[in-house]
């Protein structure tokens, strides 16, 4: 019987969600980043299960220079939500082709500093990408504001994989050391696996919430009191919200919001967080429902058709958006209040 070692399963799941972003990128997203992450672990997983599987020691320099690379490339996806800037106008972009660039060399003269060179690569980006999490969702700037807590959420657990990676290979060292490497093909399949799935599924979800390319702006910056400033940053974003409806564009995100109004992201995030004890994200989801609701109540148009009238892409994220504000389903939303008309109607008909 063909013996088909589990990573090629992972690849192949991880090929099916590069097939699903190639589709996003086609409707104009801009993933190149979370595209070329996504790549590097689905080529990882063929690579680690050729290692592991079938003992193909020859094919070890091309596992190491995919190792170095794939935490850079989290990093570099994560901080494009981060900022709307294009490669060309962020002059260090470059040195992070330092890391991959050093093993690649290693590989080539020195083989020796390879497993410490990206046990070193994974911390350093690891705790990175912790740092950037720690600042909370509306570092995102960049992200639509439908999914950014979802990317978010892939970003804190990207940070965990990716130092969580570094561990592994100083367990895969130690049992080196200590058993000449008894143990290490089982660590290292188990720990891959996860990882690489984690990682694949964090690419695809965290790059599904970058909208099309745009200008640049500031970083937003959180704190707890809210000052005179707060609140007139929040009545006018209220008043702007209420006029112009930006909330119904489904590619909205803190950076373009603060270019419609003239502000920048850090007068906005501080204003919702602590004059409305909310994130943006939440803030803006609030007026996308309370429209939503106006919509089932007034018209008998599709619930999908109502949930892109109202700034939602996608159904599961309108679904649990409208949950958090009314507390039931659009369809139970719609159900009710068509009920209550109906009772108004007969009431005044007698």
């Amino acid at each position: 019987m063909l013996f088909v070692p589990l990573p090629f399963v992972v690849a192949l799941l991880l090929f099916i969600l590069l097939v699903q972003m190639i589709r996003r990128q086609e409707e104009g997203a801009s993933n190149t980043f979370f595209f070329a992450w996504l790549i590097v672990a689905a080529v990882q997983a063929v690579v680690i299960g050729v290692r592991w599987g079938y003992d193909f020691l020859e094919i070890l320099p091309l596992q190491a220079i995919l190792a170095a690379a794939a935490p850079t490339l989290a990093w570099l996806s994560f901080d494009s939500l981060r900022t709307e800037r294009p490669p060309s106008q962020r002059p260090f972009l470059l040195l992070h082709l330092l890391p991959t660039l050093a093993v690649a060399g290693f590989v080539a003269f020195w083989p020796d500093p390879i497993s410490l060179t990206i046990i070193l690569i994974f911390l350093g980006y690891g705790f990175a990408l912790a740092r950037l999490a720690w600042a909370g969702p509306n570092i995102l700037g960049a992200s639509r504001l439908d999914g950014v807590i979802t990317s978010y959420r892939a970003l804190q657990l990207t940070a965990i994989s990716t130092v969580g990676s570094a561990v592994i290979d100083l367990l895969v060292t130690f049992d080196f050391a200590e058993t000449g490497g008894l143990h290490s093909g089982r660590i290292v399949a188990i720990a891959n696996i996860i990882g690489l799935l984690v990682l694949g599924t964090a690419a695809t979800v965290a790059g599904a919430s970058q909208p099309l390319a745009d200008e640049s702006s500031d970083e937003p910056a959180l704190s707890s009191q809210p000052t005179s400033d707060d609140a007139a940053v929040a009545l006018a974003l209220d008043e702007f919200m209420q006029s112009r409806q930006p909330y119904r564009d489904v590619d909205l995100n803190l950076n373009r919001l603060g270019r419609k109004m003239g502000l920048s992201v850090r007068q906005i995030s501080n204003a919702v967080n602590r004059a409305k004890g909310m994130s943006v994200s939440q803030y803006v989801n609030d007026y996308r429902v309370k429209d939503a609701c106006n919509l089932l109540t007034q018209t008998d148009e599709p619930i999908t058709r109502i949930m892109f009238d109202a700034g939602f892409q996608t159904k599961s994220n309108f679904n649990r958006e409208f949950l958090r504000v009314t507390g039931m389903s659009p369809k139970a939303w719609r159900t009710r209040n068509n009920k209550v008309d109906e009772t108004n109607v007969i009431r005044l008909a007698v």
